[in-house]
């Protein structure tokens, strides 16, 4: 990579403005919770167990919705969630968790989702936030704001009769049934000492840790309540597994039970191994459902035959780079980095132009060039390389990145790179209890 000292300079390209909005977005006053909650279930075409609405009510930060009104009704709604994220290098960086973002029925279609994300957007920008994340619930629609998907999700359809697991030192793990409330503290220790490893991992805040218990009785469809298994190694805790587990009846009297499983977390291999073991291994089950975990999965590199877990991968969590120096400085890089992107955001033109990005493992510096750019991208792209788990190359391949300088695109595919795939262990958003 040539040194800055030696490039050809030029003015980056004018910023094109942002069109006006049409309708008022405002923030939601402290009294209209119900109503706001109510427009979201209308959104959604929804309704909702009492439990999960009164964990959303726990959960939800008011001060930081927005709304939409016609008269006395309320026609649009997003919200925030406060997170601290994950990022490559092991960084927790602040990041807003957009959620319960709805348009009633009656008035779709007439440009308020795009007032209420661009409101939102440059409320962050204000804020001095630089990152946005979300799970959408229909894939196409938030790509044109600037998200990108930069986490996904693998799904496992296990037929768990007919497949073996190697299991190393198994006789080293002791498991025990647990009540998931009981063990709640335990769970989460072990959860958090996850976190720092994975990109997409969320550091929970307290009244968090209730939410991956959450099993109104409603919801159940035949399964028995939540279950938890903890091993332990030497009498110390090292994984756990929240499940429920469904037993159905054929005609000859045969049992074709299915496992689900909630969530699975180790710090150990050998307990990771022992966990899987007893879920596949449970009795009257043949089937088990897992239908989110890591991409980079080690599961299936223990099971006899990967094909017998008929593996999918998903789109899962979506990154909005809000401020794009502050968001490229606070991640780290797997090797020497110094690029210059030419970065195109409709959406925010405070991050449009010329980057120099420079940096490594141990950190980053990102600032304003008039230099030649060696690769040009947009805010969607951006925000899908920015946790690693899609590279630059594949995006180059699809022509969302374009190299400008032979050999940047290779330099900085590698310099981007995450050792574990990101991942979201469990969704933010409201419309939920299907995703446990």
């Amino acid at each position: 990579m040539s040194s800055s000292t030696t490039r050809a300079t030029s003015v980056p390209r004018a910023v094109t403005p942002v069109r006006a909005p049409v309708w008022d977005v405002r923030a939601l006053l402290s009294e209209e919770w119900d109503a706001f909650y109510a427009a979201v279930l209308d959104a959604f075409h929804e309704t909702e167990p009492a439990q999960a609405t009164a964990l959303w009510r726990r959960l939800g930060e008011p001060e930081r919705c927005v709304v939409v009104r016609d008269g006395a009704h309320l026609v649009g709604t997003a919200g925030i969630f406060s997170f601290r994220m994950t990022v490559p290098g092991g960084q927790l960086v602040p990041a807003a968790g957009v959620t319960m973002v709805g348009v009633r029925p009656t008035h779709r279609r007439r440009g308020m989702l795009a007032d209420l994300m661009r409101h939102q957007l440059e409320s962050l920008q204000r804020q001095g936030e630089p990152l946005a994340v979300l799970t959408a619930s229909e894939a196409p629609v938030y790509e044109r704001f600037g998200y990108g998907v930069a986490a996904r999700r693998l799904s496992l359809d296990v037929q768990s009769r007919r497949l073996s697991l190697r299991v190393p030192a198994a006789d080293e793990v002791t498991l025990t049934l647990e009540d998931p409330y009981a063990a709640l503290d335990l769970t989460e220790e072990l959860y958090a000492r996850q976190v720092p490893a994975r990109p997409g991992m969320l550091a929970r805040a307290p009244g968090w840790e209730h939410l991956p218990l959450l099993d109104p009785p409603a919801t159940r469809a035949g399964a028995r309540p939540l279950e938890c298994v903890v091993a332990r190694i030497d009498g110390r805790a090292a994984g756990y597994a929240r499940y429920t587990v469904t037993v159905e009846w054929s005609a000859l009297n045969t049992a074709q039970g299915t496992v689900r499983v909630r969530d699975i977390e180790a710090t150990d291999p050998r307990a990771y191994a022992a966990l899987w073991r007893f879920l596949l291994d449970t009795d009257l089950t043949s089937r088990l459902l897992a239908p989110n975990r890591p991409v980079d999965e080690a599961l299936l590199h223990l099971v006899s035959d990967v094909r017998r877990c008929a593996p999918t991968v998903l789109d899962s969590l979506y990154v909005r780079v809000v401020d794009a120096p502050v968001a490229l400085t606070a991640r780290s890089y797997a090797a020497p980095l110094d690029v210059v992107l030419d970065l195109d955001d409709r959406q925010a033109p405070w991050n449009r132009g010329r980057w120099r990005l420079s940096g490594g493992a141990a950190g980053a510096v990102c600032a304003r060039t008039y230099d030649t750019p060696d690769l040009s991208l947009d805010a969607a792209a951006l925000g899908s390389a920015y946790l690693g788990g899609t590279t630059l190359t594949e995006l180059a391949a699809a022509g969302r990145v374009r190299e400008h300088t032979p050999g940047a695109l290779a330099r900085a595919t590698t310099a981007f790179a995450s050792p574990a795939a990101p991942w979201l262990p469990h969704s933010f958003c409201r419309s939920l209890l299907s995703r446990l």
